[in-house]
């Protein structure tokens, strides 16, 4: 048996806090509130929205592998500096057990900006997505390799009900095929192995061209300057997260701007309509496991599992 990873404990925290999150009429009820509130900030349509390199600057306090990273940080003041720096959207750590962020973080950082706002954290349930709405945020992460194919396509069917965004994130050709078919809008391409938190700088340049050109590409993680971002862009790459580099930087501003606005270049993936790299045999196959897992989901406890 291996041994458990930084990724194991962290989703059986969440999968654990996820027990007493809410459920039936209480996530109903949150859902309308969540629904009242003014609309989101438009994340998708801001880094589908030019030919150039959009960066996502996150706020991150620490990691579990790195350990302090700027952990008395000011979100307002970060997000302000991101934002003068040319960030096409901001991501705040929500996560307190392993990465000391917090909802107060993300909405300081928005309150202070005028870009949009992802919630970095590891949603497992329905009431996870409802309460980053609430709490301000425009988009959410969804971690495909913590998730069922069911929970997946719950979830990125709730944060098109809500208006928000969902970046998908995955780490191999797999997974990729995975986020296509549960509608992914926006797909993140994590170098960042999360079993080991070890990091391939190819990871994204190999998977490139596997996403189809409709779809927004995000590179994440081992992203430490300009040559890294025009390395991106070059594969296809229309935005990079970037959260290390930046927020230990001594002038952040600079840093965001020197990352921004290289040239994308064209992806020659698949379309999303046309030739997938799934064969209709192993499609229908993906498709009746996620009937089943649904009909398991719905058995047991509804809305959150």
């Amino acid at each position: 048996m291996s041994a458990p990873t930084y990724l194991d404990a962290i989703m059986e925290a969440h999968r654990k806090a996820a027990e007493s999150a809410p459920a039936g009429s209480d996530l109903e009820r949150l859902r309308e509130e969540a629904l009242g509130l003014p609309r989101p900030r438009p994340f998708t349509a801001v880094l589908r929205g030019g030919s150039t390199l959009a960066v996502i600057a996150e706020i991150k306090r620490r990691s579990p592998s790195k350990g302090d990273l700027a952990i008395g940080l000011d979100p307002a003041e970060v997000a302000r500096e991101y934002e003068a720096g040319g960030a096409a959207c901001i991501s705040v750590l929500t996560d307190g057990a392993f990465f000391s962020g917090s909802p107060d973080d993300l909405e300081s950082a928005r309150s202070a900006c005028s870009v949009p706002v992802l919630r970095k954290d590891f949603t497992v349930c329905e009431a996870d997505v409802v309460e980053a709405r609430i709490m301000g945020a425009d988009a959410v992460l969804l971690i495909v390799s913590a998730l069922t194919d069911a929970e997946l396509a719950r979830f990125v069917e709730l944060t098109t009900d809500l208006a928000m965004a969902a970046l998908v994130e995955v780490h191999e050709e797999e997974e990729l095929e995975r986020a296509l078919e549960a509608g992914a809008a926006v797909v993140g391409v994590n170098q960042r192995d999360l079993t080991t938190f070890e990091v391939d700088n190819e990871r994204a340049s190999r998977l490139a061209d596997r996403i189809p050109p409709e779809v927004v590409a995000v590179a994440e993680s081992g992203i430490g300057g300009a040559g890294d971002a025009s390395r991106l862009a070059d594969a296809g790459y229309d935005a990079v997260l970037v959260g290390e580099t930046l927020v230990r930087s001594e002038d952040r501003q600079a840093a965001v701007a020197r990352l921004a606005g290289h040239t994308v270049s064209p992806r020659r993936g698949p379309t999303v309509t046309g030739d997938r790299s799934l064969s209709n045999e192993r499609s229908n196959e993906r498709l009746n496991e996620r009937s089943k897992e649904r009909s398991n989901e719905e058995m047991s406890v509804p809305r959150c599992s």
